[in-house]
């Protein structure tokens, strides 16, 4: 198939991207604050900022039936609570999202400018409904996760259900105050009531696989009998208690692996605010859980996760407890998961109220199944306001110091939260950090850190005040700007050189990028060409697009030729990338539908109900192009569908149409 490349402006889409690209080191894993870097909350890739502040968790998820739903709305009250802030920061803006988004980037303000087909595009709506975009992961033996198995692993040496249900609230907070030294006491007798040995060996099963760090014994006390809980070794024992990676040795068993993996199964939440509200329902810190990737919020996602020492039987009796959450496909291995391990994404997507035709559509989806699309980084890479991260990242990599801080704590246009547009402005009207912090309920955003570091280190020593900010985070910056000088360079490469491989091209052999010769050039195609992100250990192609990068760079005041940093964080070894995917397992068909809000297909949970798939009429109000795809990690799906429907995916041309299409 002959391929030539296009450069369409159309209309615009409704889209949100789920894929994530993996930061390049695991940011620890912290409480996700919502005013991060002015972005939404699908705004980065996998460079979303985690705060690092710990709430306490509920007095136990283990607990009778009663104290498990007080519990559980204990937590769902914080959540709430957590979502109305985030949401809505201290008040509504009179300026609509429409006008607020004027100011947003487009695509050809990130060098998103090019299209491989020549089919012609049509319009949709994607993310209608968060259940329109789900993601499973493909994990690293290539087989796509599901959700299909509730059951717990069998294990003799498991506290029993009856263990994890034997003790009253206040016999639980009477456990947890003597674990935590809060009270004067040296121990907790707690009497047994009906008593039988049996009864006697599930208390103890439960006070040390509940409260580890405790000891028990039991005693006669006025010719009855109590089990007595006490510390086995005084203060160590707490300072193992509070250590992130207890091992729990009172109660896990010797025989199997130290971490559970299982299938979480979320709708609308991301990874990491998943992994919080895990951790406090468990009372554990997040860190004990690993990941192979992130998946962002507005979507249904399944992926696999590990737990240090957190019984499968523990997980699973927070199916009882969460909504919008579901555990499953438990399993004991030795090793956790580790970010990257991951080989890529599979996605089910639908877009709504398409116009194109069935014959644009076969056009459409034959050309993404054969030829692929331009790999770009998309629109949630670059930051959803006036003042884009890859400037942020140009200022660091000039040294510009005063810039970056002026460029993150400046007043901008565009959509942002109440409070933050009052700490921008009170830190224009004052230059003073302290009076600008106070003005920020939330202060794990990164305007927050910064504002905190310079009144820690003065004005004078900005490179230390932005060092407060978490590493992955200021990486984030300037991985944007690499983003977004790869994005330019592409774009100029397919324009010049069209959809095949040319004298001068980079492919991989292994990890090493080689040059494509002349006598070579029949031997690859277009799928095996890969191009540099600006750093010190790549090369550039050898022809006019090495030029390019070198003139690109020169303009923004940087040298191409020495990429490395004063600051050795901020020095970029640079990476390939492809710049066409092709997806896999891409498959498709158009349905009718006459309600907008019914699901047009089964998630795991529905097929784990029993609940029949729906079923379609010939004809019907509207049209849905259901897609089925899997990409590679580090790739955006967003893209994918850019090409199909020939849109401009940003907020801003969404925004746009949607409101024309509301008016």
């Amino acid at each position: 198939m002959e391929m030539t490349s296009m450069s369409l402006k159309r209309g615009c889409l409704a889209v949100e991207d789920n894929d994530r690209v993996a930061p390049q080191e695991e940011t620890k894993k912290r409480k996700v604050a919502d005013c991060c870097l002015t972005n939404s909350r699908d705004g980065l890739g996998d460079d979303s900022l985690h705060g690092s502040e710990e709430e306490p968790g509920p007095p136990g998820a283990e607990s009778a039936e009663k104290d498990e739903k007080n519990s559980c709305a204990q937590v769902q009250d914080e959540e709430e609570e957590e979502d109305s802030l985030s949401e809505t920061g201290e008040e509504e803006e009179p300026e609509s999202f429409a006008d607020m988004m004027k100011h947003g980037l487009t695509e050809l303000d990130v060098g998103i400018t090019k299209f491989v087909s020549p089919h012609e595009g049509f319009s949709g709506i994607l993310k209608e409904r968060y259940s329109d975009f789900v993601v499973h992961e493909i994990g690293k033996d290539g087989q796509i996760s599901h959700l299909d198995d509730l059951s717990v692993p069998v294990d003799e040496e498991e506290p029993s259900e009856d263990a994890l249900t034997v003790l009253t609230a206040e016999d639980r907070q009477q456990l947890e105050e003597l674990q935590l030294f809060r009270n004067k006491e040296t121990s907790v007798a707690i009497e047994v009531i009906e008593d039988t040995k049996e009864k006697r060996t599930i208390i103890h099963q439960a006070i040390k696989s509940l409260f580890p760090g405790l000891e028990t014994k039991t005693e006669d006390r006025e010719g009855r009998k109590h089990i007595v809980a006490y510390h086995a070794a005084g203060k160590k024992a707490l300072a193992k208690v509070r250590a992130a990676a207890d091992p729990r040795k009172h109660s896990w068993p010797k025989s199997r692996g130290s971490y559970c993996h299982f299938v979480l199964y979320k709708e609308n939440k991301d990874t990491m605010d998943a992994i919080n509200v895990l951790s406090k329902y468990l009372r554990v810190k997040p860190n004990i859980f690993s990941y192979m990737g992130t998946k962002d919020k507005r979507a249904i996602t399944v992926q696999e996760i590990a737990v240090l020492k957190i019984s499968a039987q523990r997980l699973a009796h927070l199916n009882k407890c969460l909504m919008n959450f579901k555990l499953g496909n438990f399993s004991y291995q030795k090793n956790p998961l580790k970010l990257g391990e991951l080989q890529g994404n599979h996605f089910t997507v639908v877009l709504r109220n398409i116009t194109g035709t069935n014959e644009q559509v076969q056009q459409a989806m034959q050309s993404l199944k054969e030829t692929g699309f331009i790999n770009y980084y998309g629109m949630q890479r670059f930051g959803t306001t006036a003042v884009p991260t890859y400037q942020v990242g140009r200022a660091i990599l000039q040294n510009s110091w005063t810039e970056v801080m002026d460029l993150i704590l400046k007043p901008r246009s565009g959509a942002e939260k109440g409070y933050l547009v009052k700490c921008r402005e009170e830190w224009a009207k004052t230059k003073d950090p302290a009076s600008a912090l106070k003005k920020l309920p939330v202060k794990r955003c990164v305007e927050g850190q910064l504002l905190r570091g310079l009144s820690k280190y003065g004005m004078k020593n900005i490179v230390s005040a932005f060092g407060i900010i978490p590493r992955n985070n200021r990486l984030m910056y300037i991985h944007s700007y690499q983003s977004y000088v790869w994005n330019t360079m592409v774009s100029k490469r397919i324009e010049d050189y069209g959809l095949k491989p040319v004298p001068g091209d980079l492919v991989l052999k292994g990890a090493t990028a080689t040059y494509i010769e002349e006598e070579d050039v029949n031997n690859y195609s277009i799928h095996d060409v890969v191009m540099p992100l600006p750093g010190f250990d790549v090369i550039y192609p050898k022809h006019k697009i090495s030029e390019a990068y070198r003139e690109m760079l020169a303009a923004d005041n940087l040298d191409i030729d020495n990429m490395r940093h004063t600051i050795r964080d901020y020095s970029l070894s640079g990476a390939y990338r492809k710049i066409i995917i092709r997806p896999q397992n891409v498959s498709w068909e158009v349905v009718a539908y006459d309600d907008p809000k019914i699901p047009l297909f089964n998630t795991d949970v529905d097929n784990l109900e029993g609940k029949p798939p729906p079923v379609f009429a010939s004809e019907g109000r509207y049209r849905a192009l259901k897609m089925d795809f899997s990409l590679p990690p580090s790739t955006y799906a967003t893209m994918a569908i850019r090409e199909v429907l020939k849109m401009d995916t940003s907020i801003k041309k969404q925004t746009q149409l949607n409101t024309n299409w509301l008016r």
